[in-house]
């Protein structure tokens, strides 16, 4: 009996566990977690980029004398130009006051040192090369010549390697003169005689018969004469004289200095002929030649001879604007592979002194550009820099003065150039007499 209970107790549990397994759901799995939401990446503001620097060229037209007896000068004056070109534009260029830059290009014929080709071709810069700016020719003859041209066209032109006053006397109002004006070009050497010898008072003087020399000689005169000078011959030569003994033989032997002169090629063979008719002058000054530095090549006739030079390497003038002189004579050298004359600096300083003005006036505009070179006050490596603005002499140079050197002989026996005068930046005394 027992044992049927207990076996029927059994059944039951059996039974309960067996509906308990059947009935009971399933067991749920949590709901997997859904998916991380990424945030939706916010759309990437499309990239600013600074708006691209409009970049401009500026033309700047000239003639340069590749052939003729200019050929020497204007050489030196076309590299100096074209260094400063170069770097401007390897910097960058110059920013201008509406955030664009400018660079530069030049467009330049060859005017074959002939007056009669300048104006036919500057007009041809202007009208069809479509030139911004003008430089001048070398000389003063071919830079009046181009002036009449940038003032009818209404361009702007810096002179270069172009002394005469009587071009900024003409009402111009857009020609600006880099150089010294040819009526102080030879003062100063006079001044050096008197301060060496009180008693010199007979000079000769004698020029090429060009605008310049002429320019310079007329000046020399007249000032002489005030100072109590007597001048024994005053006398010109024609353009292109390779015999000087005519003219030679007419100086007095008994005068104290000869001065005057013209260019390179006829200033060299005149030092040379002095030389060779044994002419024993106290004093000797030449316009443009000494200061080159191929004039010592003809030796022991340079010895003595003093020159009036725009700029000189020893110079140490400390500029506010632009390179030193020892950064631009490196530069010169580097590029040409020869020491700068003062053509060269010349060439250089035109075109820094556009340059200013054009960063001046922030702008390519040509009343602006007059504007901020009618206000030019500065120094440069090259000098002071300042124009006349008057109606009766506007761009003629007024800051600007020269220096003298002499051809004298080193420790050594070399020939070599130094400063006489002024005193102030002299780097020797005056040999005296010459010879």
């Amino acid at each position: 009996m027992k044992r049927a209970v207990y076996a029927f107790l059994s059944l039951l549990v059996l039974a309960s566990l067996v509906l308990t397994a059947c009935g009971a759901p399933a067991a749920t799995e949590a709901p997997a977690a859904p998916a991380a939401t990424e945030a939706p990446a916010a759309a990437a503001p499309a990239a600013t980029e600074a708006p691209a620097v409009v970049e401009k060229t500026a033309i700047i037209g000239f003639t340069a004398s590749l052939t003729g007896k200019l050929n020497v000068e204007s050489t030196r004056q076309n590299n100096g130009f074209k260094l400063w070109m170069d770097q401007v534009n390897a910097a960058g260029g110059i920013k201008l006051a509406d955030g664009s830059v400018v660079k530069f290009d030049s467009k330049f014929y060859d005017d074959e040192s002939k007056t009669d080709r300048v104006q036919e071709l500057y007009t041809k810069l202007v009208t069809e090369d479509k030139a911004d700016f003008l430089l001048s020719p070398y000389s003063s003859g071919l830079a009046d010549a181009s002036a009449v041209i940038a003032e009818q066209y209404g361009k702007v032109m810096v002179t270069t390697g172009a002394a005469s006053d009587g071009t900024y006397k003409k009402g111009y109002t857009l020609v600006y003169q880099a150089y010294t004006p040819a009526s102080r070009y030879l003062t100063g050497a006079l001044d050096a005689l008197a301060n060496a010898d009180a008693n010199a008072k007979k000079l000769a003087i004698i020029h090429e018969n060009d605008k310049f020399s002429s320019d310079v000689a007329d000046k020399l005169k007249t000032y002489a004469e005030s100072k109590g000078y007597t001048v024994a011959i005053y006398e010109g030569y024609d353009t292109g004289t390779t015999d000087f003994a005519p003219i030679i033989n007419k100086i007095p032997a008994d005068v104290d200095a000869v001065m005057g002169g013209g260019h390179f090629a006829d200033g060299q063979q005149f030092a040379k002929a002095m030389s060779e008719k044994g002419i024993k002058a106290k004093f000797i000054a030449l316009l443009v030649a000494p200061p080159e530095p191929k004039f010592a090549e003809i030796g022991d006739a340079a010895v003595g001879i003093v020159g009036p030079s725009q700029w000189e390497p020893q110079a140490a003038f400390k500029p506010d604007y632009g390179p030193s002189g020892a950064d631009f004579i490196a530069a010169y050298k580097a590029a040409y592979n020869e020491d700068p004359s003062y053509h060269a600096a010349g060439g250089y300083v035109a075109a820094l002194i556009l340059q200013k003005a054009i960063e001046t006036a922030g702008s390519l505009d040509t009343d602006a550009v007059k504007t901020a070179l009618d206000a030019t006050n500065m120094t440069t490596f090259f000098g002071p820099i300042k124009f006349d603005t008057s109606a009766e002499a506007h761009g003629l140079q007024t800051g600007h003065e020269m220096i003298f050197i002499q051809w004298q002989k080193d420790a050594s026996g070399a020939l070599a150039k130094q400063v006489i005068w002024p005193l102030t930046g002299k780097t020797a005394d005056l040999t005296y007499p010459a010879r």
